[in-house]
């Protein structure tokens, strides 16, 4: 066997791999989006798995919270205060010298994404916050990339893989079978939850073992995809908690008729064209920096998100907004979020910082 492949051999004697499956794999680039919890344990075993080109984008740095289940990283990282995808890159490039890692430290944004993703074969999520997903899934339908969707809080987590509908030539569109084309992930969820209404792993915790199942059904699903395996990948949508031992498989094979999607059916790509999601603007002098969304939307229950956000600081709330008071990685910050959705984070100038803090403690 060659001595390339050698390290690939269990692998290869999987049914649809062999030689040809792995050089799919070792010709191919996916976009790792984020580097957290799941990014990190998705980018490592693609990784090992001999994917050729590995395009990891994350904005944030290794913090001493993230080592209970981010597998990329240890307390070195934490003491160089690493960037997430710098200290990924090098974790890989010991795992695996034959992969090619490009790791881009950024807030992925409309304006940036597509150079991003350059010439990435497929999409996917390592994401903290609905908006995101929302552009990785505009940038998936509009390019003709398949983008594979994971979440993870708590003890439980979700997951599906998009395989967009074209024109009728892409891949899976031309089986004999006929077309394995999916649902969007707008299809699924039209609308992001108001701001505060969903919980994160900061604010409701995180179990490893749940981050672990999620990124490894995400991997699953991408190598699928990349040996042309189309067939194989999962129809539905789902919804696992491994603490109350629930594994269900959500039917979302007819979402897409029944939405009526923007994105899917009538080509609107409102994320991607910045014309939805929201804005961020440093505040001149104030050390401070205010995201507003640009789309209307319910207004924030204050009462709740107080009562989900973690002891780290006094939190007021009165009939017009939270303010919160809090440290994260040894450094003091100010929220303030309006009953609109509004939010001020201050303690930063950096757009990056206060979305990372938003994602957070205000909720994806």
């Amino acid at each position: 066997m060659n001595a390339d492949l050698e390290r690939y051999h269990r692998q290869m004697l999987l049914p649809g791999f062999g030689p040809e499956g792995q050089e799919r794999l070792r010709a191919s680039t996916v976009l790792v989006l984020g580097c957290g919890a799941l990014g990190s344990v998705i980018a490592d075993l693609l990784a090992r798995a001999g994917v050729g080109h590995l395009l990891i984008v994350d904005r944030d740095v290794v913090e001493l919270t993230n080592l209970q289940r981010q597998v990329l990283f240890d307390e070195s990282d934490v003491a160089a205060n690493l960037p997430k995808a710098a200290a990924a890159k090098r974790k890989l490039e010991r795992i695996n010298a034959g992969v090619r890692v490009t790791a881009v430290v950024d807030d992925i944004n409309h304006e940036n994404i597509e150079a991003l993703a350059g010439d990435a074969d497929l999409l996917v999520d390592g994401l903290d916050n609905f908006e995101t997903r929302y552009l990785a899934n505009d940038l998936a339908v509009r390019t003709g990339r398949p983008y594979v969707y994971g979440a993870a809080v708590a003890t439980s987590g979700m997951a599906f893989t998009v395989l967009p509908h074209g024109d009728g030539t892409l891949p899976w569109e031309t089986l004999a079978a006929g077309s394995l084309a999916t649902p969007c992930f707008r299809c699924l969820f039209d609308e992001p939850p108001p701001p505060g209404s969903t919980p994160s792993c900061d604010t409701a915790g995180v179990l490893s073992s749940a981050v672990g199942t999620i990124a490894n059904i995400q991997v699953a699903e991408t190598l699928k995809v990349l040996t042309a395996q189309y067939d194989r990948v999962r129809r539905s949508l789902l919804s696992v908690d491994v603490w109350h031992n629930e594994y269900l498989p959500l039917g979302v094979e007819d979402a897409r008729e029944s939405a009526d999607c923007r994105c899917c059916v009538h080509r609107e790509f409102e994320y991607l064209d910045g014309r939805a999601g929201s804005t961020a603007a440093s505040l001149c002098g104030r050390d401070a920096v205010q995201l507003r969304h640009r789309q209307g939307g319910e207004s924030v229950d204050l009462d709740t998100l107080a009562a989900r956000l973690p002891a780290r600081g006094p939190v007021r709330v009165n009939e017009f907004m939270l303010i919160a008071e809090l440290t994260d990685a040894n450094r003091d910050y100010e929220i303030t979020v309006f009953r609109d959705g509004r939010t001020i984070v201050k303690g930063t100038d950096d757009a990056a910082t206060a979305r990372t803090l938003y994602a957070k403690y205000v909720g994806g």
